[in-house]
C-alpha cells in the first residue's frame, strides 16, 4: 500500500482544532493569479528573502542554483522559511532552492513541512511523498506533516488519498491519535458538503482509537454549515454515548442547537437544550447569537424569549448587540411586558441601554397604542439623552393626539425643535392636524408661522384639513387661514 501511496499522495493545513506547535504554513490562497502571496505582496520582507524571491521569480530552473549562489545570500532556517513562503506559485524554483539550502546547512523540520505543504498545495504528490521518505530518515516527520498531507489531500478532492494517508501514518513512525483523527475530520468538513465522508471515517476508526470532544464538534459543526438534521441528531446522541456529558464541549453544543433552530426545530432545541442544562452543561454565547439571528428572521419570539430565558437564566451574560436584537423581535411581535422585563434586566449585565433599544419599545408602543406607557418611556429616553427617530417622533404625535394627550404631542415637537432632530416634516404635519382636530387653531397658526420660518414643509394635503377646520368657524378665523395660505404659496 505504502508503494501505491507514493504514485498519489497531496497536502494542505485543513483547520484542526488541536495542532501541534511546529507548523504554520500559509493560508489557502483565493482562486486568482497569482495563487499564493508573493513577496511584492507582503509586508516586512528582508532584503536577503527579497533578493532570494527575486531569483526564484526570474530565473529559469536550471539556472536557479547558481544564480543563488552568486547572490552570496547565507540561507539560514529563518531566511529558508521565510523564502519557501513567499514561493508556493514557483515549485520548481522552490525545490532547487531548498535543495542548494540543503547543501549548505541543515534544515530544520518546519523547513521541511513548509516545503511538504508546498508540493501538496502545487499537487506535486511524488515529490511530495519523496520528501516526506526522506524527513523520515532524517528523523524530523511528525504529525504536522501529516496534518499538511490531509488538507491538500481533501481541498484537491481526493479524500480518498487523505484517508490512506491517514492509515500510512505508523509505517511512517508518526502515531495515529486523536489528534490526526480531528486533524483528517477537520479537513474533510472544511470542504463544501463532505461531513458525510468524514463522518464515514469516523465510524471506521471510532473503536481503534478513543475520540474526544473536538471530534464531534468538528463532525456536528459540518452538519451545521450543511443544515443537515437528522445526521446532527444522530452524530450528537453519540457524542453523548461516548464521551457523556461535559461542559467543556461548547463548540458542539452549539454547532447542535443552532442546526436545529436554522432546520426549524426550535421546541426540539429547547428541550435538548433543557436536557443540557439538567446535565451542567451548556452552549456558548455565539449560539445565543446565531439563534437570534435565525428566529428574527423566522420571525419567532415565542421561542425566542424560551431559549434566552434558559440560556440567560443559567449565567451566560449577553451584550447590547444581542438585547435590542430580541428586544426589537419582541416588540415587533405585541410582546411588550417581555420587553420591559429584559429592559430592566439589561444594566445588571452591564448593557446599558442605548437609543435603539428605547426606540424598538417606542415603536411598539406606538402601533399598539398604549399612549400611557408611551409617554412614560419618552420622558425616560429625554431623561436619558437617547433620543427618538424622526419617524417614530411622527408616529407618536399622531397617535398621542388620537389617544387624547395632545400635550405629550405637543412635548415632542418641541423636544425635536429644541434638539434639531430632523427631518421634521411628517411630525409638524402631524402637529398640525391633531391640533385642528381638536379646535386649537390659534395654536394651529402660530405653530405653523414658526414652521415656516424654519423652513420646515407643510403638505398640500395638510392645508386642505386646516381649511376645513377654519372655515368652520366664522369671521375672523377664516382670515387668519387666508393669511396664512398665502403665506404658505409664498414660502
Amino acid at each position: 500500500m505504502m508503494e501505491s501511496m507514493a504514485e498519489n499522495p497531496k497536502i494542505g493545513l485543513g483547520n484542526p482544532p488541536k495542532i501541534p506547535p511546529g507548523f504554520s504554513p500559509p493560508s489557502r490562497p483565493p482562486a486568482q493569479s497569482p495563487r499564493f502571496p508573493l513577496h511584492l505582496d507582503e509586508p516586512d520582507v528582508s532584503p536577503a528573502a527579497k533578493t532570494v524571491c527575486e531569483v526564484l521569480i526570474r530565473a529559469s530552473p536550471k539556472d536557479v542554483e547558481a544564480a543563488l549562489a552568486a547572490t552570496g545570500v547565507a540561507p539560514s532556517p529563518e531566511l529558508v522559511q521565510e523564502v519557501l513562503r513567499l514561493s508556493y506559485n514557483y515549485p520548481s524554483s522552490a525545490i532547487k532552492f531548498f535543495r542548494w539550502a540543503g547543501q549548505l546547512a541543515q534544515q530544520s523540520a518546519y523547513s521541511w513541512n513548509l516545503m511538504i505543504d508546498l508540493l501538496g498545495k502545487n499537487e506535486l504528490f511524488d515529490q511530495m511523498w519523496n520528501a516526506i521518505r526522506t524527513m523520515r530518515k532524517e528523523k524530523v516527520l511528525s504529525l504536522p506533516t501529516f496534518v499538511s498531507v490531509f488538507g491538500s489531500y481533501c481541498s484537491a478532492g481526493r479524500f480518498k488519498d487523505a484517508m490512506m494517508s491517514f492509515e500510512v501514518m505508523d509505517r511512517y513512525e508518526v502515531e495515529k491519535d486523536v489528534v490526526a483523527v480531528n486533524s483528517l475530520l477537520s479537513a474533510i468538513c472544511t470542504e463544501e458538503n463532505q461531513t458525510s465522508k468524514a463522518w464515514e471515517f469516523f465510524e471506521k476508526n471510532k473503536e481503534k482509537i478513543p475520540v474526544d470532544g473536538d471530534s464531534f464538534a468538528i463532525l456536528l459543526e459540518g452538519w451545521e454549515k450543511e443544515g443537515n438534521v437528522e445526521e446532527a441528531k444522530v452524530t450528537f446522541g453519540e457524542m453523548v454515548k461516548r464521551v457523556g456529558w461535559n461542559p467543556q464541549n461548547v463548540s458542539a453544543y452549539d454547532a447542535f442547537l443552532i442546526t436545529l433552530v436554522r432546520g426549524g426545530q426550535s421546541g426540539e432545541a429547547i428541550e435538548f437544550l433543557l436536557e443540557m442544562k439538567k446535565n451542567g452543561c451548556l452552549p456558548g454565547l455565539k449560539f445565543l447569537s446565531n439563534a437570534l439571528d435565525s428566529l428574527i428572521k423566522q420571525n419567532d419570539a415565542d421561542h425566542a424569549i424560551i431559549l434566552w430565558d434558559i440560556v440567560v437564566g443559567s449565567g451566560l451574560v449577553p451584550n447590547l448587540i444581542m438585547y435590542n436584537a430580541i428586544i426589537g423581535l419582541l416588540s415587533e411581535n405585541g410582546k411588550i411586558d417581555d420587553s420591559f422585563r429584559l429592559l430592566d434586566a439589561m444594566v445588571f449585565h452591564g448593557a446599558f441601554p442605548n437609543s435603539l433599544t428605547y426606540n424598538l419599545i417606542f415603536s411598539c408602543l406606538i402601533k399598539t397604542k398604549k399612549v400611557r406607557e408611551a409617554s412614560q418611556i419618552f420622558r425616560e429616553m429625554v431623561k436619558n439623552e437617547c433620543p427618538p427617530t424622526p419617524s417614530n417622533c411622527a408616529a407618536a404625535i399622531s397617535m398621542f393626539f388620537d389617544g387624547y394627550d395632545p400635550e405629550t404631542a405637543i412635548d415632542i415637537w418641541n423636544f425635536m425643535v429644541e434638539n434639531h432632530i430632523k427631518p421634521m416634516d411628517a411630525s409638524a404635519n402631524a402637529l398640525l392636524i391633531g391640533l385642528c382636530n381638536l379646535d386649537r387653531l390659534t395654536e394651529v397658526r402660530s405653530f405653523a408661522d414658526d414652521m415656516l420660518d424654519r423652513r420646515i414643509g407643510i403638505y398640500e394635503s395638510t392645508m386642505k384639513i386646516l381649511k376645513n377646520g377654519f372655515y368652520q368657524q366664522r369671521g375672523s378665523v377664516r382670515e387668519k387661514y387666508d393669511s396664512l395660505l398665502r403665506r404658505w404659496r409664498s414660502s
